[in-house]
């Protein structure tokens, strides 16, 4: 019975140390999951900071260059009134009704810009998957096709209107 007993207290000790040393496990297991868990967080901190920061330098440039833009365009209407002032009275009154007549104008620049700000669209790939990666390439190859089909029309519709009005005339051909 004695032998009994003293078996069972070392099985009952063997259990305890096995218990004890588990549980220290676990809780050094806790602390590893809990450390990778902050410096993912801090790293992503970081990183959302960084293109915080990207997105206000853009901002800023864009911004910087549109006061440029505007600046530069106000100087020149300035010098453009300047030397209209000096040509006449007469004359800058009829500038004046005939530039509200007319309208703004585009330049060709600023048609392209206005133009490409419309048919671009980002491209966010960041947080996608495989097969939201193959789903954004199949919209941006239709986008593709779209677009040629486009230009193919426009081109075949130019030769067509290029191609009328042209026949004989006096004998060659015009």
């Amino acid at each position: 019975m004695e032998k009994d007993l003293l078996e069972l207290q070392t099985l009952i000790d063997v259990h305890f140390d096995q218990r004890k040393k588990d549980e220290e496990e676990l809780i050094s297991l806790k602390e590893r999951i809990e450390r990778r868990r902050a410096e993912r967080a801090e790293i992503q901190r970081v990183r959302t900071e960084k293109e915080k920061d990207r997105q206000n330098r853009i901002a800023e440039e864009r911004q910087r260059k549109e006061e440029e833009e505007a600046k530069k365009k106000a100087d020149d209407e300035a010098k453009k009134k300047k030397v209209l002032s000096g040509m006449g009275a007469n004359f800058g009154g009829f500038l004046a009704k005939a530039e509200t007549r007319k309208g703004k104008r585009f330049t060709g620049r600023e048609i392209k810009k206005k133009t490409l700000a419309e048919r671009r669209q980002p491209l966010a790939t960041d947080n996608l998957r495989e097969d939201g990666l193959r789903q954004r390439a199949q919209d941006m190859w239709n986008r593709i096709y779209e677009l040629e089909s486009e230009k193919f029309d426009f081109m075949d519709l130019h030769n067509t209107k290029k191609g009328h009005g042209k026949g004989k005339v006096g004998g060659r051909w015009k």
